[in-house]
Parts: C-alpha cells; sequence; structure tokens
C-alpha cells in the first residue's frame, strides 16, 4: 500500500507510491554522456565570456587567459544585475522592487570531458572553495541577503552548456523554500531547545536505513519523504548553521559530495541532476535552530498536473530502497 509521508522541516507532503515501485535499471533518462563542440568555458575561449571575477590559476598567467583550474565570471545573460539601486516600490496591491543581484558562474574544471563526478579531487575541493569565497565576498553588499548555490548538470536538468559548471545567483531577499525551512527549524528549536536537522542526523545515524555513505564530518542521507526517487542530502555532522570549511579545509566534504555523484552516475547511467546549497541568511548567518546542507536531486521524474495543483510530490523508489541501491553501488 502507497504511503503519505511529511517532510518534517518544510512540512511538505509526498506519495510513496510503492504499487509503482522502481528500481534504478526502470527510469529511462538521458544520459549525460558528453559530445564536445566548441565551448565558451573551454581554455582558450575566454575572450566569449565576461570579464571573470575570480580565478585559480598558476602564478604568472594572465586574467581571462588560459592556464586557469578554476574560472568563475558573470553570467552572460543574467536573471539579476550587480550595478543600480535597490528600490521598492507598489503597483496597487502588487509589491516590485528592481532585478538587483549578481548571477555568477564557476567553472570547476578547464576539462570539457569531464564532471564533477571524475575531476581529480583537488577540483571538487577548489569548487567548494569559491562557493565559499564567493558567498563572503557578496554578503559586503549590504543590498544583498542570500545567495543561492546551485547546479544544473545536463540538458534536463536545465544546462544549456554540457561542460560543467555552477551557477550562483545573490538576491536582495531570502528565498521562499529557505524562509520556509528556517522558519520551521526555529519553531522546533523554540518548542525542543534543539535543532531538527540535528535530531534528524542522529536519528538517522542511529537506524543506518536511509544513510548513503558517512565520514567523520558529514553524512549523506536519503531523505524520510523525498520529493524525487534517489534524493540525497549532504549535511555535516556537528551543528554548523552556515556553509563554511571546517578546520579551514573542504577535503571531507568534497570527498562525500563525490562519492554521492559517483553513486549517482553508478546505479543511474549518469543522470540529469540539480543540486543546491542551504545555507543561513546573511540577516542571522550564526543560531542554533538551522543547519546548511546540500540537496542533490536526480532528474528521473516529471512534475505533472497532480504535483501543479497539489504541492504534493509522488515518489515510486522509497528512500530506504535507494539508499540500499546507493550504498551497494561498486565505485
Amino acid at each position: 500500500m502507497s504511503e503519505l509521508r511529511k517532510d518534517p522541516i518544510s512540512g511538505r507532503w509526498v506519495i510513496i507510491s510503492v504499487e509503482r515501485g522502481k528500481r534504478p535499471t526502470d527510469f529511462v533518462s538521458p544520459s549525460q554522456k558528453k559530445k564536445g563542440g566548441f565551448c565558451p568555458f573551454c581554455p582558450g575561449n575566454e575572450y566569449t565570456t565576461p570579464t571573470e571575477i575570480m580565478a585559480f590559476r598558476p602564478s604568472g598567467t594572465a586574467p581571462n587567459t588560459a592556464g586557469w583550474t578554476l574560472r568563475v565570471m558573470p553570467n552572460k545573460f543574467p536573471a539579476l544585475q550587480i550595478f543600480g539601486e535597490l528600490n521598492k516600490a507598489g503597483e496597487g496591491m502588487f509589491d516590485k522592487m528592481s532585478g538587483v543581484g549578481a548571477h555568477e558562474v564557476i567553472v570547476e574544471t578547464p576539462d570539457h570531458m569531464q564532471s564533477l563526478a571524475t575531476v581529480p579531487s583537488k577540483n571538487v575541493e577548489d569548487a567548494l572553495w569559491a562557493y565559499f569565497m564567493r558567498i563572503a565576498d557578496l554578503k559586503k553588499d549590504r543590498r544583498l541577503k542570500y545567495v543561492l548555490i546551485f547546479k544544473n548538470e545536463g540538458d534536463a536538468a536545465g544546462a544549456s552548456l554540457e561542460h560543467s559548471h555552477t551557477q550562483l545567483i545573490a538576491l536582495p531577499i531570502i528565498p521562499k523554500l529557505v524562509m520556509e525551512e528556517t522558519e520551521a527549524a526555529k519553531s522546533y528549536y523554540e518548542l525542543k531547545e534543539r535543532c531538527i536537522f540535528c535530531d534528524i542526523i542522529n536519528q538517522e545515524l542511529d537506524s543506518q536505513k536511509r544513510v548513503i555513505y558517512e565520514n567523520a564530518k558529514y553524512v549523506a542521507i536519503a531523505p524520510f519523504a523525498p520529493r524525487s526517487p534517489f534524493e540525497t542530502w549532504i549535511l555535516p555532522k556537528c551543528h554548523e548553521s552556515y556553509f563554511q570549511p571546517p578546520e579551514k579545509n573542504f577535503t571531507l566534504l568534497a570527498e562525500i559530495l563525490q562519492v554521492i555523484l559517483k553513486q549517482m552516475d553508478k546505479i543511474l547511467d549518469i543522470p540529469p541532476y540539480n543540486f543546491v546549497l542551504h545555507t543561513s541568511p546573511f540577516i542571522d548567518e550564526v543560531n542554533d535552530y538551522y543547519h546548511w546542507h546540500m540537496e542533490i536531486v536526480p532528474k528521473l521524474t516529471k512534475i505533472a498536473g497532480f504535483e501543479w495543483g497539489s504541492g504534493f510530490y509522488i515518489n515510486p523508489t522509497p528512500p530506504e530502497e535507494s539508499a540500499r541501491f546507493m550504498r551497494e553501488a561498486k565505485i
């Protein structure tokens, strides 16, 4: 019999449709194997992109030239612009404000044919450092309240270019989903004087039913009420309210992130996926109630009328099963 499950953080309900139960091989998704061809993100084509904001490159190499190992630049077609005043206005009962913010691209490797799952671990560490450094820099702008880091891997996940890259959008408002998470976490803390994420982590580590992988600092779990098959969350085991490098390195976070992506590639044949990084808003970065985390969602099912109309998601694979498949993947 199917189950309705409630996400304890967002309050969102999902239907675990066991009658439709699916193994990894039952999902048909377009494999994201690289095709190549001209690419503005490849070394030598720097002239086709906006001027770089920062890059990791050997000393002696000039900005906006080849030789880099990681490169950050403004998005050529930005959703928001860094220039201008943040003006707020009303239009009758409706609210609006000027589109001030930032939209950047983080190219994690110069090698067009690689992905975050296949690059050397140092490249993944560098990408995490770039996320942290760009958040820290944009936080200085008093107009901005939040930076969302996200990755669209593959055409079906929304990527317009196949060269591996992450995007960053800095916003003058806190996104609704982040606000819902933080408000729910704050309410839980006021009731129990504990972080809801820490309680979830402790319970999952005790039961091990939905734990996929763990190391000394981080744990990857299949959430209790996942929106999609093989949805995976990565969280620090100790309470950390905002995204930061513990002990001044990202080695173990890079390791667990790459393990999860390799497992997904193995059992789902290099699927398209999205990941997002949720961290505390700038206004209250250091707190006892919220816990930063990464959410990774392979694009294996489609959002249709029921999902749009109800806000529910239908997931044909119980998270306990997806966690087991992931654990058993040979990488």
